[in-house]
C-alpha cells in the first residue's frame, strides 16, 4: 500500500505540523506532498530526513514571507500534486489540503482542524483586521467566495472526515454537511512534565499574538490588576500595542525558545488562555505540566480543561470576565490537584493519539478494500 500525507505550509514546526510529524511516525513509508516547505534544518530532523515534495508555490518569489498572500492561488498549487500511484491520501488540512484530485480506487481520509475559518464563519473578522482598503477588500470578498465553492465541492472527494475536537466535529457538519471522527492532536506529556520546584507568584500567557488570540486582552486585564504579575511570551502583529499598554507587573518577552516557555509553565501559578479555539494545544501543554487553566470556555477548551479540576472557565472575551476568573481561581487555588491535571493531560498524550489513528486508518482501509472487492465482484 502507496500512502502519501499532504499539508498546506511548513514553515514553523507548530501544532498541526507536529501532527503531521506523529503521522509520518506511524506511516514511516509515507511520501509527504505541501504547498511550500521552509523548515530549518533543526525542524526538517522531526521527519527524520524524509522527502517533502512542495508545490510550483515554492519557486513564486519572496513566497517564504508572503505565503499567506497567495491563497487565490493555493486550490489550483494543491491539485498539481500527482498522488495517482497512491492507495491511501490522508490530508491533514485547515485551508485547502483535501482539495488533492483522488480516484474512485483510493482512500482519502481528512484529519481536519476546522473547514477554512476566513472562508466561513470568520470571514468578516478577518475583513475587519485586514487593514484593506475598499478596492482590496472587494478583491477579497470575491475571491473567498470562489473559495467557499471549491471548498465546498472538494469536500465530496474526502472520503472520511475526522476532526480534531467534538467543536470542530459541528463546524464540520455546519459546513459540509458531513459526520466525523473525533481524534484529538497529540500533545507531548513526555517533554512537557511536572517538575518539584515551588509554585511562584506570577501567571503566564503564551501564543502567537494575532488579533484572534485575545493576549491583548489578558494584558488589559492584569493593567487592572498591578499587585499580580504576568508573564506574557510569544510575538506577532498585536506585539507592539501590547508593550505599549503594559504596566509594570506585566513582563512582556516576545517569542522564546521553547526550554524558556517550559521553565515557566513549571513554575507559574496558572495558564491564562482567552481565545476561542478549535483545539488549542497550549493548554494541555500547561496542564501536562500540572498547571490548573484559566481558559475562555468556549471552542476547544470546554473539552480539555475540566472546569473546576483543572482549571477554570470565563464565558465572555473581556477584561472583566479575564479579572473575575482570576480572583475566582485565588480563592479556590488550593483545590486544584497537580497530580490530578497531569493525569488529564496524559488522555491526550502522543501514545494516545497514535494508537487511535493507527486504528482508525486501519479500519477505514479494510473496509474500502471490502467495498473495492464486491464492487469489482458485481461487474
Amino acid at each position: 500500500m502507496k500512502i502519501a500525507l499532504i499539508h498546506e505550509w511548513l514553515t514553523t514546526y507548530a501544532g498541526s505540523d507536529k501532527v503531521l510529524a506523529e503521522m509520518s511516525t506511524i506511516f514511516p513509508e509515507a511520501d509527504i506532498f505541501c504547498l511550500i516547505n521552509f523548515l530549518s534544518e533543526k525542524d526538517k530532523n522531526n521527519f527524520r530526513g524524509k522527502l517533502i515534495t512542495p508545490s510550483f508555490l515554492q519557486k513564486v518569489p519572496f513566497s517564504r514571507k508572503y505565503y499567506t498572500y497567495m491563497l487565490p492561488l493555493m486550490p489550483l498549487a494543491i491539485e498539481q500534486h500527482d498522488l495517482s500511484k497512491y492507495d491511501l491520501i490522508i490530508s491533514n488540512c485547515h485551508a485547502v489540503a483535501k482539495g488533492v484530485i483522488t480516484t474512485q480506487r483510493q482512500l482519502h481520509i481528512c484529519y481536519c482542524y476546522t473547514p477554512m475559518r476566513y472562508a466561513w464563519d470568520l470571514q468578516h473578522h478577518y475583513l475587519n483586521h485586514s487593514g484593506f482598503g475598499s478596492i482590496r477588500r472587494a478583491l477579497a470578498r470575491y475571491f473567498l467566495h470562489r473559495m467557499r465553492i471549491w471548498d465546498y465541492r472538494t469536500a465530496n472527494s474526502v472520503d472520511h472526515f475526522i476532526a480534531c475536537s467534538k467543536y470542530i466535529g459541528r463546524r464540520i457538519w455546519k459546513t459540509y454537511r458531513r459526520d466525523s471522527a473525533v481524534i484529538y492532536p497529540n500533545v507531548d506529556t513526555d517533554h512537557y512534565s511536572m517538575v518539584n520546584v515551588p509554585r511562584e507568584d506570577f501567571y503566564v500567557t503564551a501564543s502567537r499574538m494575532v488579533p484572534y488570540k485575545q493576549m491583548q486582552l489578558i494584558v488589559e486585564a492584569f493593567t487592572k490588576m498591578p499587585e499580580k504579575k504576568l508573564v506574557v511570551i510569544g510575538d506577532g502583529p498585536k506585539f507592539r500595542y501590547a508593550k505599549s499598554i503594559a504596566t509594570p507587573n506585566i513582563q512582556i518577552m516576545g517569542f522564546q525558545p521553547n526550554p524558556v516557555l517550559l521553565d515557566h509553565l513549571q513554575r507559574c501559578k496558572a495558564f491564562i488562555f482567552a481565545s476561542e479555539e478549535d483545539f488549542g494545544i497550549a493548554p494541555l501543554e500547561a496542564q501536562a505540566c500540572g498547571t490548573p487553566v484559566i481558559a475562555y470556555g468556549r471552542g476547544g477548551a470546554q473539552e480539555t480543561v475540566v472546569d473546576g479540576v483543572t482549571g477554570l472557565h470565563f464565558h465572555e472575551q473581556t477584561t472583566d470576565a479575564i479579572i473575575d476568573a482570576v480572583h475566582r481561581f485565588e480563592a479556590a487555588e488550593d483545590r486544584f490537584d497537580r497530580q490530578t491535571i497531569r493525569d488529564h493531560a496524559e488522555r491526550f498524550s502522543t501514545q494516545s493519539f497514535r494508537a487511535a489513528f493507527s486504528r482508525y486508518v486501519a479500519e477505514r482501509w479494510e473496509e474500502h478494500e471490502r467495498g473495492l472487492t464486491s464492487h469489482e465482484a458485481g461487474r
